[in-house]
């Protein structure tokens, strides 16, 4: 099997990737198919992370900080922005094309061995833990795909269990309060696992403590961010562990939330050693984070951003950190395009898309994508001034770079498959 073989094998698998749609959440096949493989799994501890936003930038602090101290790091990641190879790396470097289609081929041999017919997502899953086994990493830095319970990453058994925040998304497969998506994220603690809980709401925080870990770190009494200022190029952040307070500690990433993470992160690596961190350590570390389309400037004038915020809750945040951080002195253009399941006028709102002085719509490029015009009624509905819809990602943000002049500012997100597709996009596009 080639890589474009493996390409083809993993889209054949594929059911909630094209259809949004999950049958029967069960973690039966996966079970199977870790089995008959020997349990790779459990060949190495594992720090898992959950959480309704800042799951993707955590998982990456987490991986540079125990890089830093010297360990050989697997990390699995979902979605991929440009290449699926993305979504599994070894210190940081993603699996070549060879090595991928060799995991994919073992797993589409074990099939007919297991019994099962797995999932695209089980399927590379599957391979990112057989894959860590074979080149013996001393530790997976592991991301939950949805929620947690029955998501395909909880075969393994979670050293640190990390909850970075709760909030309403996924509400199709979980809900309808928080108490109930904070009760499936809450099933990747296991009883042997120091639980990092970034939830600050009293009720969902006691359900994370009475979810069976071992010890548990609560934000606001084990850990919090006691300093986060502005700074050139990202934030200067004090952070308080259950051991040390770390101060003035650069994360080269933009927005407010980002110093909750590094928190998060930070508890999460010392729990894992059951020590702090060398000082040297833990600013190397932070100081090599580079987290591709979570508010990455790729342009300085005009100023074009891209950001993956996909629920309310993370166009919230994208929001705050294009308008307060950033605070742009021209014409504000907003390329938007998101996946069907969430509510476009929401989202919109959320963006303060009618605080832009031009709104493009586009859809995301996925089966899932919501169409265009969906998103164009609810931003004239919402008083957006100028409305133009555009068919692709690509025509979107081609048409809004070519509208704007060196002040100004594009802010490009929605949806990560969207953010995918604007990277390259944006990079021919730019001098």
């Amino acid at each position: 099997m080639d890589f474009a073989e493996a390409l083809a094998y993993l889209d054949d698998h594929a059911s909630y990737d094209k259809t949004g749609r999950i049958e029967s959440p069960t973690l039966d096949r996966m079970r199977r198919l870790v089995q008959v493989m020997g349990d790779p799994q459990l060949a190495y501890p594992v720090i898992h992370v959950t959480g309704t936003n800042g799951k993707g930038s955590t998982t990456q602090m987490i991986t540079r900080l125990l890089m830093a101290h010297g360990l050989t790091v697997g990390t699995y990641t979902s979605p991929h922005l440009e290449r699926l190879n993305e979504r599994i790396a070894r210190n940081a470097e993603p699996i070549s094309d060879e090595e991928f289609a060799e995991q994919i081929a073992a797993i589409a041999n074990l099939e007919a061995i297991a019994g099962v017919r797995p999932t695209y997502f089980e399927a590379v899953t599957a391979a990112a833990f057989r894959w860590f086994a074979d080149v013996a990493v001393d530790v997976a830095v592991v991301e939950v795909g949805l929620l947690g319970r029955w998501d395909a990453t909880n075969v393994c058994e979670a050293q640190v269990a990390v909850i970075t925040n709760i909030g309403m998304d996924h509400n199709e497969f979980a809900g309808p309060t928080l108490d109930d998506i904070a009760r499936e994220k809450a099933g990747i603690v296991k009883p042997g696992s120091a639980v990092v809980i970034g939830e600050t709401d009293p009720e969902l925080v006691q359900i994370f403590v009475e979810a069976g870990g071992a010890t548990q770190f609560v934000r606001g009494e084990q850990f919090e961010v006691v300093e986060n200022q502005l700074a050139l190029g990202g934030r200067f952040v004090g952070i308080r562990t259950p051991t040390t307070v770390y101060s003035e500690v650069f994360v080269p990433l933009h927005g407010r939330h980002q110093a909750d993470n590094a928190s998060a992160a930070l508890t999460a690596v010392e729990a894992f050693f059951a020590a702090p961190l060398a000082d040297a350590t833990m600013r190397e570390g932070f100081a090599e984070v580079v987290i591709p389309g979570r508010f990455e400037v790729m342009g300085r004038q005009p100023l074009v951003i891209v950001d993956g915020a996909h629920n309310p809750p993370g166009a919230d945040v994208a929001s705050a950190v294009f308008f307060e951080d950033f605070d742009p002195a021209g014409m504000r253009y907003l390329v938007v395009g998101c996946l069907q399941g969430r509510n476009p006028g929401e989202m919109l709102g959320a963006l303060r898309a009618d605080e832009f002085d031009v709104v493009l719509t586009c859809t995301a490029p996925s089966p899932r994508g919501l169409p265009a015009a969906q998103l164009t009624e609810a931003a004239i509905a919402l008083g957006c001034d100028e409305v133009i819809e555009c068919s692709t990602v690509e025509q979107a943000c081609a048409r809004a770079i070519r509208l704007a002049g060196a002040d100004d500012a594009v802010l490009v997100t929605g949806s990560l498959y969207v953010v995918g597709a604007a990277r390259p996009a944006v990079r021919q596009l730019l001098p």
